[in-house]
Parts: C-alpha cells; structure tokens; sequence
C-alpha cells in the first residue's frame, strides 16, 4: 500500500512539474512572439524606406544598412529561438522515427540534452563576445557594437530554457535524467581523451566532422547544432582556439547583409498565398492546359515554376500550389503517389528560379554577383521542366481526358485578368534588381509593397488577422536557416584551418579529366550533400572550398552554381533521406511510400536535364 502511494506520489509530482513546464514556456513564447513579429516588421519598412529614398527622392538614408544589419541579428538569432521552441530546426528524422517505443523517446531526449550541452558550453563564451563588442563603435549610428552583438547570448540563453523545460515535459523523467546522462558521460570521455586527441592530427577530423556529424544528424539532433557540437568539439579538444571565435565565426556567418533578403521572401511567399495570388495564376494556367491529357500535370510543373520566382521557399512553394490542384487531379483518376513524386521532383527542379534562397545563400558565400546568378537561373531551370513533361507526357499517354472539358476563350480571358497582377510580380521582382531600382536584399520589399496593394485592391483578400502568425513563422523558419548558416560558417573556419580546404582542393584540381570530372564529381558531392545536410549547409560548406577550383579550372561560376544547386536540389527531394521529399508528403498527407516507385522516373528526367545544363554553359551564362 505504501509502495502504491509513493508510486502515485511520484507520478502527481511528476504531472505537476510538466504541467508547470507547460506554463512557463507558453509565457515566454507569447513574450518573444511579439518582438520578433516587430523585427520583421521594421526591417521591412526600413528596407523599403531606404528603396523609396534613394531611388524616388535621392537622398540615400546613409545609416539605413547599419539599423538593418543591428535589427537583423536580432530577427536570427530570437527567431532561432522560436523555431527551436517550435521543433523547427532543421533535421533528419528518418531513422528516429524508424524507433518505437521507450527507445525513440529516448533518442529523441537524447537529441534535446546534446542541443542543451553545446548551449549551457556556447553561453559564456557568447557573453564574453557581446562584452568585447562594447568597445567597438558603428560608423554611421556612433552606438557600441555590443547593442547588436548580446542577440547571441539572449538567443542561446532562451534556447537553453527551453531546453530545460522540454525535459521537464518529458512523460518519463527517468528517460530525461538519463538521457542528460549520458551526453554528459560522452562529454567526460571526450574530455579525458583531450590528450590522445591532441596528438591524432588531421584524423580528428575524420573523429569530429565526420563521425560526429553524423552521429548527431542520423541521432535527430537539428543540423545547425550537429554542426556547432562538431565544431566546438574539433576546436577546443584539439587546438588552442578559445569559445569566443566560435561565437565570432557564428556572428560573421548569419550577419551578412545580403541573407536578410532570406526573411523579406520567406514573407513574400506567404503573403501570396494569403493574398490569392497563387491561387489566380493556378486557375489560369489550368483554364490554358487542363483538358489536354496529363494537363494538371503541366500546370503543376509551369505553376511551381511561376511561384519560385516568388517565394523563395520551397515549403512555401509546394503548399500554395498543391492544394489549389490536388484535389481535381484526384478527382481525374491521378495516383496520390505519382503527384507526390511530381511535386517534390518540381521543388528540386525551381531551385535555381530566382529569387531562390540557396542562389542567396551562393552569392553571400562565394561572392558571386546576385544579380547575375538571378539571371542565370531562368534556363537552367526550365530545361529541366521541359524533361519532366516529356515524362509526363509518355506516363499520361494512355489517360482518359474525355472528362476535363476545355475552356472558352472567354473564360480564359477573364482569369488571364484576375491573373495578370499575380504574373507579373516576378517580373517586377526581377527587373528591380537588373534596373538597378533595388539590391538584392531590398527587391523583396517592393514585391511585398506590391502584393499588399494587389491583395487589398485587385483581389481584395488581406486576413489582418493572420498577420502576426506569418510575421512569426517568418521569424521561425528564418532563424532556423540562419542558424546553420552561422554554424556552417563557425565548421567551414575550422576546416580551413586545419589545412583541409587547401589538400580538398587540390586534389580535385589534380583530377584526371579536368574540368569535365570535376563536374561529374561535383554533381555526385552534392547530389550525397543535399540529401543528408539539405542545401544550404551543404552550400555554406562546401561552395566557398570548390568555387575557387572551379573557376581554376575554367568553368564560369555562375554555370557552376546552376548545375550544383541543381544536383543539391536533386538531393534534397530524394528519398530515402532527402527532406524535401518528406516535407512534399506532408504537405499533400500522402503516405511516403506512396511516392518511392513513381519519383525514380523524375529523378532520372532531372538527371537528363542536370547533364544537359552541365555540357552547355550557354544556358547559365548566356544572358549574362
């Protein structure tokens, strides 16, 4: 009896801590929702401000990129915070998920008390660099540096109470204790091992870079902190390189003015939504294709097309287009499997359609023009989608289309109207940059200024209500990309210094073949890196150590960028690891199995198009 009651007792007790848990962290969150829905918010108005300053009024506001550069460390770093609130980091989760029972439970604490080592081990050495930030004096504003550098303390800070509270949440507290346990064990050991370490050389990074990073990924543990774990492993057990130029390198890598452009289109992309614009240029491209076999198959390729030119975000992309089609396509007899396989084939095939974040991400990372590789994109991608409709085309053959009834010139009139505000962002997008009306960065504000004016006059869809809710999800996703970004760039520093960027590209430079192996070579590192880092990691990586030996051996950069975004976004969208294939079945709820079969058909269409953009430059470059 006695046994019974304190087993009870254990197990109230335990309720009542998670229940309490519960509270604190929803009150932080409605805490932090807010400021970070403002940051997107300023950074938006300013950017746009300084657009119509400069270019209307010709008085250039001199002190707008510093404000904005301050404002965005911020909107990374606490939007980070958000998206590891929210479980949004990116990660894999294939094999966790493959777990049951008391064994995935574990590994998934596992995964959170790793997440909380590195933050309780990162926060010092944070706080040390905000202080030393304080001498340091901006330019234009005259206000120290440390105003915008303690945006990495508090973020880490708010990350490692979550943390806490997540394993006080935990249904078993015995699984929680134990899993803190035994990163805590593994830390020890690595700890005493520090002398061994020190005297292995360069096969630490097989140690740390390679197993390590895989341990973490495969374990479930978010990409940004497999990296930063690595990382702040290799570099403290083996050199004499002090925390605070982690924290440096980190700041260097998400501070780049032109990675704003990240959250400004993320935004864009759901505000089209909202708005109806998607929606408008589905409905007329369908009116177009629909009665022709296969038709919604087309539309589903020309719409992922027209709306990557928008968004930026392939999630963003893939949930404005598939529930606007699905639901007919099913109706006409398609196999849920085949239009899941479709759609995540299209998500790899518009990752070079601007203003895509990983060509962003390309241009901060390797200082390659924006505007050029914007330009450069078009083809490249369309190549691609003319050989998933000629698949398309010989998979449909034998469809019955009597059902789909062909649209009247009329009615293709009257949605080519509803449609036209929405066909013609991209264009407006585009031509800001190559005008010279807006940089990179602030060409989003424009295409957000003009979907607000189309949404609340055209086509008279603005949810005010759901404004916040998309300034935060903005702010999430943003920070949850940012932050590998920085951790990236904390992991490309310390492989650039043990002297293995120099030997990787040599080797490759030596290759036999030349530029034409080099190639090939390059489609299979990222075709493997895109599916088990997804693409930025892998660009952040990897493009500032190979973009130099591309260009050694004679190949454009901006041809090299098209056919290695291609083969990472390839990756991406291939299971059996690739996320993006995953995401595309969550978006549509269809079962992953489903879609295994069809998409190897798409995949090797892609690969078709992929060899053909890699043997003529011409198609990259020929605009330029």
């Amino acid at each position: 009896m006695t046994v019974h009651r304190t087993i009870e007792n254990v197990v109230t007790s335990t309720s009542n801590l998670a229940a309490m848990a519960r509270r604190v962290e929803h009150g932080l969150v409605k805490g932090l929702e807010i400021p970070v829905a403002l940051l997107v918010l300023c950074e938006i108005l300013l950017l746009f401000s300084a657009v119509v300053a400069r270019y209307v009024f010709h008085v250039p506001l001199v002190w707008s990129d510093e404000l904005a550069s301050i404002l965005f460390l911020w909107l990374a770093m606490l939007g980070s915070a958000v998206a590891f609130q929210r479980q949004e980091h990116m990660r894999m989760t294939a094999l966790v998920t493959a777990l049951k029972g008391d064994t995935r439970r574990f590994v998934e604490l596992v995964s959170v008390a790793a997440a909380l080592a590195f933050l309780v081990l990162i926060l010092p050495a944070s706080l040390e660099y905000a202080i030393e930030e304080s001498y340091v004096w901006t330019p234009a504003m005259n206000i120290q540096n440390s105003w915008r550098a303690s945006a990495l303390p508090t973020s880490f800070a708010l990350m490692l109470v979550f943390a806490v509270l997540r394993l006080l949440q935990s249904s078993n507290l015995r699984l929680a204790l134990g899993a803190v346990a035994a990163i805590a064990v593994v830390f020890c050991l690595f700890w005493a091992l520090k002398p061994v370490l020190v005297g292995l050389g360069n096969l630490n990074l097989l140690i740390f870079f390679v197993g390590g990073v895989a341990a973490c990924v495969f374990g479930g543990v978010p990409i940004a902190f497999s990296f930063a774990i690595a990382t702040f492993g290799y570099l403290i057990l083996t050199t004499r390189t002090p925390p605070l130029i982690i924290v440096g390198r980190i700041d260097e890598g998400v501070s780049h003015l032109i990675l704003l452009a990240i959250p400004l289109f993320v935004f864009l992309g759901q505000l089209i939504q909202m708005t109806g614009m998607a929606r408008a240029m589905v409905a007329f491209l369908a009116s177009l294709l629909g009665h022709v076999r296969g038709g919604l198959h087309y539309v589903l390729v020309a719409a992922m097309y027209l709306v990557s030119g928008i968004s930026g975000s392939k999630a963003a992309d893939m949930a404005a287009i598939a529930p606007v089609l699905f639901p007919e396509m099913k109706a006409r007899g398609a196999d849920e499997g085949d239009l899941v396989a479709l759609l995540s084939a299209t998500g790899a095939q518009t990752e070079t359609i601007p203003p895509s974040i990983v060509l962003i991400t390309v241009g901060s990372a390797t200082g390659v023009s924006i505007a050029a590789l914007f330009t450069g994109g078009l083809l490249p991608g369309l190549i691609l989608a003319i050989t998933l409709c000629f698949l398309v085309r010989w998979r449909c053959r034998n469809d019955d289309s009597s059902q789909a009834k062909r649209a009247s010139r009329r009615q293709i009139g009257k949605l080519l109207v509803t449609a036209l505000p929405a066909l013609a962002l991209p264009f407006v997008i585009r031509s800001a940059v190559i005008e010279g009306v807006a940089t990179a960065t602030e060409v989003s504000t424009i295409g957000i200024a003009y979907s607000v004016v189309a949404g609340l006059v055209f086509y008279r869809q603005f949810d005010w209500r759901r404004l916040k809710p998309m300034l935060v999800e903005t702010a999430s996703l943003s920070g949850s990309i940012l932050l590998i970004i920085g951790a990236a760039t904390a992991m490309a520093w310390g492989l650039t210094q043990s002297g293995f960027s120099t030997a990787l590209a040599q080797s490759l430079s030596s290759l036999p073949g030349g530029a034409v192996t080099f190639m090939i070579v390059s489609i299979v590192i990222f075709i493997i890196l895109g599916s088990v880092l997804e693409g930025i990691p892998a660009i952040v990586l990897f493009a500032p150590l190979l973009f130099p030996v591309a260009q050694q051996l004679g190949i454009h950069q901006v041809h090299y960028a098209m056919v290695v975004v291609l083969a990472m976004g390839i990756g991406l969208f291939a299971p059996p690891f690739g996320v993006g294939y995953y995401a595309a079945c969550a978006i549509t709820r269809v079962s992953p199995d489903a879609g295994m079969k069809p998409i190897v058909g798409y995949i090797v269409a892609m690969a078709i198009g992929l060899a053909v953009v890699a043997a003529v430059p011409w198609l990259s470059i020929g605009f330029l």
